[in-house]
């Protein structure tokens, strides 16, 4: 489909109102059609907490809401070209999981009541309506008994880069990856407590993944909802008097709370986990996602003083003036607790984004310019480093700007090219990848690149690399995985890798204001950097041989194909509210959303 044709899908399909912020974009779908040869689905709305799922999740001072509501589904049978087309199936969860939106589509509550008229002009923020979930219930299937691992032997505990365990692929490339029960078993310790930093939350999916024994362990969720999203959240957590809530601090407009993290404190230590999955399931089903966990801490002897445990990359310091920033007393006994602990065995960087307007010194300590000062300050020259790749590889994509020029390929680009000034290659999926990807189009709910933003950057596209990774067995598992790296010409060697909640967006990453004296950030992410100086190393080998996982391998292990594949002439990225209904997908669906 090439970009005419999406802009005619744009017509035919409905109108969008672009929304005047240069980050955010707005969407009026028009008024779903009744059909009149279906009965009409109510709205389950009084339903019990355990029987509800995941929520879409929208921007802060909007709400999230069940998005079932008036709503029709995008997935539908590929059995004619008629419009009249059959859904596959009714949904029967909540909510689209479109997690990991941090640029896209601020909105505002849909109302039960049916649509009388059009928005008003003089409101700013129009009432935007989303698909329901394409994930119905019966979609998951229980993994089988061998899918979970029996003990750390396969682990390669060096990097302590993971990834996430995929359902539906061969077992050797799960050998050595990651599900988030395994992550909460007694394999890890023995858990006294957990504190869930995160952006989507399925409650009761969530406490289903702690062990029985664990289960009523004291938990505390980090969250940035506000007003009726924050209230249904707390809602759905009344049948576990084990949770309990902080709610992350959000003043500037369409930041979002998009950091993933799990403190993990038990009865052997303390243990850090910094991931990029949401805690919902389909976010740990049939995605590709990564995760760093720390080494087990152990507590530090009593009377040690308080710069007592720090590591080489003081990730300690870093970590408490990360978890204060959220000014935050639920945090208080989370913040005396790390000081307790040794975590000197820490050999990557934290690079965290909290939302704020810095000048001065502290504007080297978050986001891209947090990056950029560890990578000057860090980083030994290469052989011709000039000639040194920048890879950058993510789901989400925030405004740019009109040309590459106003942030990409100035103050981003600043950051990224450290070590020299070669291009860069972006790896997004392309409309073919998520078509022919294990869950089909509903990857795509995923990967919210809208119409609107991607019509006011054509320019972008030309960067644009698809999603292929046989090395790990995911070519079919779409990523919801942010990385960054240097890359050398021949692709067998890194200067750098990051893994990071951070899409490319501002939003994310920070955008410098007043002249280049001020930083501005409007979200919360987190992320580790991965330098060889950390490892007594001049550049990290790219692993040739990622899975079944080995302790005893050096290379790093890069979770997709270098190097990465140029779009094709007929490749477009996948843009998440435009129809695409030409050919099927794998399961036999087409994606039409209203």
């Amino acid at each position: 489909m090439n970009y005419i044709g999406i802009l005619m899908y744009k017509i035919q399909h409905g109108k969008w109102t672009i929304s005047d912020s240069e980050d955010e974009d707005n969407i009026i779908p028009p008024t779903p059609q009744k059909d009149s040869n279906k009965p009409s689905i109510k709205p389950d709305l009084e339903r019990k907490p355990d029987k509800i799922t995941t929520f879409f999740k929208q921007e802060p001072k909007l709400t999230r809401t069940a998005t079932h509501v008036n709503q029709t589904n995008p997935v539908k049978y590929e059995s004619n070209p008629s419009p009249s087309v059959k859904r596959k199936r009714e949904t029967e969860e909540a909510g689209w999981n479109l997690s990991s939106s941090d640029d896209e589509t601020p909105t505002s509550a849909l109302k039960n009541e049916p649509k009388k008229s059009k928005v008003s002009p003089k409101r700013k923020k129009t009432e935007d309506k989303r698909p329901p979930s394409p994930h119905g219930t019966s979609y998951y299937k229980e993994e089988p008994a061998d899918f979970f691992e029996t003990n750390l032997l396969s682990m390669n505990d060096m990097y302590r880069f993971y990834l996430n365990k995929v359902t539906g692929i061969p077992k050797k490339f799960n050998t050595g990856a990651l599900h988030i029960k395994e992550i909460l078993s007694p394999m890890f310790g023995t858990l006294k407590e957990s504190a869930q930093f995160n952006y989507c939350f399925d409650i009761p999916w969530m406490v289903e993944q702690y062990p029985p024994e664990f289960r009523d362990k004291p938990v505390i969720l980090v969250h940035g909802e506000k007003r009726e999203s924050k209230a249904r959240l707390i809602e759905h957590a009344k049948p576990y008097p084990h949770i309990c809530f902080c709610q992350a601090k959000l003043d500037i407009a369409f930041g979002t709370h998009h950091t993933k993290m799990m403190l993990l404190w038990y009865e052997e230590g303390f243990r850090v986990i910094i991931l990029t999955s949401n805690l919902i399931r389909a976010d740990w089903y049939q995605k590709t996602q990564g995760m760093w966990m720390s080494p087990l801490y152990p507590r530090l002897p009593e009377g040690s003083p308080e710069t007592a445990g720090e590591s080489p990359t003081n990730f300690k310091r870093d970590l408490l003036e990360y978890l204060e920033a959220y000014q935050a007393p639920e945090l208080a006994e989370w913040i005396d607790r790390i000081k307790q602990h040794d975590l000197s065995e820490t050999r990557v960087y934290l690079i965290g984004s909290t939302p704020g307007r810095y000048q001065g010194p502290a504007m080297e300590k978050w986001g891209h310019l947090r990056l950029r000062k560890l990578l000057s300050e860090h980083t030994k020259p290469v052989q011709n480093e000039e000639q040194w790749h920048v890879l950058g590889q993510f789901s989400s994509i925030g405004s740019m700007g009109l040309d590459k020029t106003k942030w990409l390929a100035a103050e981003f680009q600043r950051t990224l090219t450290t070590l020299g000034k070669p291009g860069k290659s972006l790896v997004y999926p392309s409309v073919e990848n998520v078509r022919t990807s294990l869950e089909g189009c509903p990857a795509g709910g995923s990967l919210p690149y809208s119409i609107q933003t991607a019509q006011k950057q054509l320019w972008l596209h030309s960067y644009f690399h698809g999603w292929h990774a046989d090395v790990t067995g995911r070519s079919n598992a779409m990523p919801h995985i942010k990385t960054y790296m240097r890359v050398s010409p021949d692709f067998t060697q890194l200067a750098w890798f990051l893994v990071t909640s951070a899409n490319l967006s501002k939003a994310a990453w920070g955008t410098l204001e007043k002249n280049n004296t001020q930083i501005m950030v409007r979200s919360y992410e987190l992320g580790v950097l991965y330098l060889p100086s950390a490892f007594n190393m001049s550049t990290f080998p790219v692993e040739k041989n990622v899975f079944p996982a080995s302790s005893s391998s050096k290379g790093f292990p890069v979770p997709f194909d270098l190097p990465p594949q140029r779009y094709s002439s007929k490749d477009q990225p996948w843009i998440w509210n435009i129809p695409y209904a030409q050919a099927p997908d794998t399961h036999g669906n087409v994606w039409v959303p209203s």
